[in-house]
């Protein structure tokens, strides 16, 4: 978290600086499009800290390899940083960037010169708290407030909630009821937001119920398909396996002028080599044997529309010839037949391997390659695109929760942590299925870490632990190993027993098992 006084301008907010719009709209959307993924780490018990306002208060935090933007707040206090202990307060939101004006017309400023994604005002004396917020509202519209009250009446109450503050506090409950009211600000927010991207997303010609993503890698892609849709040159899409390139080639089919035309997927690594010519090509009757009748192949099934090679990388040195004849003279032999079939096809190849390599290596003909890489589209991996984990975890939660018939309210902000400490091996189809199974496995109204696969969580925290600096990762480091000791000694009094174990910690033994597990220990090895 960084908490700066009125003087400080931080290198976080120079960068928010850089990227903002020339009017309030463009603000706005920015900071919706953050809000998919601010999914934040409970901190635990913290101490107060010492906070100066003239001075920038630092505490690293957990900084993935792929970097997520965070949720950030202005507050508005005229006794500046040392008027609540804003620091705890927000603890649970870790990490977190927070800014102390001690004026409105400094905070009025601030808004306008930069983004931010919630707002606090204590209104300590002079003009009523429902005057300044009003005035905030007025500078940003969208902005969430929560109003802290001195001199809380049931009047400025009303007001304040009809001029559409997300919470009225009184001062003394702040310390209590301020957490779980911006948590509870951040969550609505997301859920607006995720709907704001989606339907600009379902908006897009090209666009799939799964083909979501507003990071700069994925505009980078729908500039490319909107480049070359249009065209008939051949494309190669590579990226790892389940990130999409299907939907890609998709798009591109439905934007061109052949989306009247069939879309003709194969897969080529799926087809058995013996099986993969007459597949291709066709075949005539009595070819070969089981040939009983004559048979078009997919090449000339799609013309006219798109031919789509999946895992192109995975053709035998034999067919690549024969394919490589087919794309440079648009024409293609039917296996056992004398003439050749003029065909209109245009050609999506598509690979999860290095082909670059392969071509190196002379496993992928050189011909070929210079053949079907006229255009090429690399796909990011899941995790080097930042906000937009959030956002296909928040569609798939609520797609999921539809399709079973279950009333989940998605997922909790510690899913959402555990989400970015991972590396998505498995890309999107990997997020899907994760997702898909913690609305189906949970029993609580919001699917929580306990209803993900034992591996993922494992893995998060190890990613966690190798890439993190600072107070938040050496703090995380203490945390784990008070918690192996606990859990060991734990063990060692109730001889193994995790139901006795789990009922003197107060823990479901689920729970246990869950820490254990983590852990490395085995409740077998402690009895005797």
């Amino acid at each position: 978290m960084a908490i700066s006084g009125p003087l400080n301008v931080s290198f976080r907010t120079a960068m928010y600086q850089s990227r903002r719009g020339p009017v309030a709209a463009g603000r706005v959307a920015a900071r919706r499009r953050r809000l998919h993924t601010q999914r934040h780490a409970r901190a635990g018990a913290g101490g107060r800290h010492a906070l100066d306002s003239s001075v920038p208060f630092v505490a690293g935090y957990v900084r993935p390899s792929h970097v997520v933007q965070q949720p950030r707040i202005l507050i508005v206090d005229s006794e500046g940083v040392a008027g609540l202990p804003y620091a705890t307060l927000t603890a649970r939101l870790q990490p977190f960037e927070v800014r102390v004006e001690q004026s409105v017309d400094r905070a009025v400023a601030t808004i306008a010169r930069d983004t931010w994604d919630l707002g606090v005002v204590t209104a300590r004396s002079g003009r009523a708290a429902d005057d300044i917020l009003a005035t905030l509202r007025k500078a940003d519209p969208q902005l969430p407030v929560v109003v802290i009250d001195p001199r809380p009446s049931v009047a400025t109450a009303r007001a304040c909630l009809q001029a559409g503050a997300g919470d009225y506090l009184d001062i003394a409950r702040a310390e209590a009821d301020l957490e779980d009211s911006l948590a509870r600000l951040l969550a609505a927010s997301r859920h607006r937001a995720a709907g704001e991207v989606l339907r600009r997303a379902v908006e897009r010609p090209y666009s799939s119920e799964e083909f979501l993503g507003e990071s700069p890698a994925m505009r980078q892609v729908y500039s490319v398909i909107d480049r070359v849709a249009a065209s008939s040159v051949d494309v190669l899409v590579t990226g790892e396996t389940g990130t999409g390139k299907e939907l890609v080639a998709r798009a591109i089919h439905t934007r061109s002028r052949r989306s009247a035309g069939p879309f003709v997927p194969i897969d080529c690594g799926a087809i058995p080599d013996a099986l993969m010519e007459s597949e291709l090509f066709g075949h005539e009757r009595g070819a070969f044997t089981g040939a009983d009748a004559r048979r078009m192949g997919l090449v000339e099934f799609a013309d006219g529309g798109t031919l789509f090679l999946d895992e192109v990388g995975e053709l035998p040195l034999p067919l690549q010839a024969k394919l490589l004849r087919v794309l440079q003279e648009r024409r293609v032999r039917r296996v056992g037949a004398r003439q050749e079939n003029a065909v209109d096809v245009r050609v999506v190849a598509a690979t999860s391997r290095d082909i670059d390599e392969m071509v190196a290596r002379g496993e992928f003909r050189r011909d070929l390659f210079y053949r079907i890489n006229v255009v090429r589209i690399d796909l990011p991996p899941l995790r080097g695109r930042g906000d937009d984990i959030g956002l296909l975890a928040e569609f798939f939660a609520n797609r999921a929760a539809q399709e079973m018939g279950r009333r989940v309210g998605g997922l909790s902000t510690d899913v959402y942590q555990v989400f970015k400490g991972y590396h998505w091996p498995g890309n999107v189809r990997e997020l899907q299925n994760v997702v898909r199974r913690a609305i189906a496995m949970t029993k609580a109204p919001v699917a929580g870490v306990d209803d993900l696969p034992d591996e993922l969580v494992t893995a998060a925290g190890r990613n966690a632990v190798a890439e993190s600096v600072g107070f938040f990762a050496q703090r995380a480091e203490h945390v784990s190993r008070f918690e192996k000791q606990y859990l060991h000694d734990l063990l060692t009094r109730h001889l193994g027993d995790v139901s006795a174990a789990a009922r003197e910690a107060r823990l479901p033994r689920g729970t246990l098992y869950r820490l254990m597990k983590g852990h490395g220990l085995d409740g077998a090895a402690f009895r005797k």
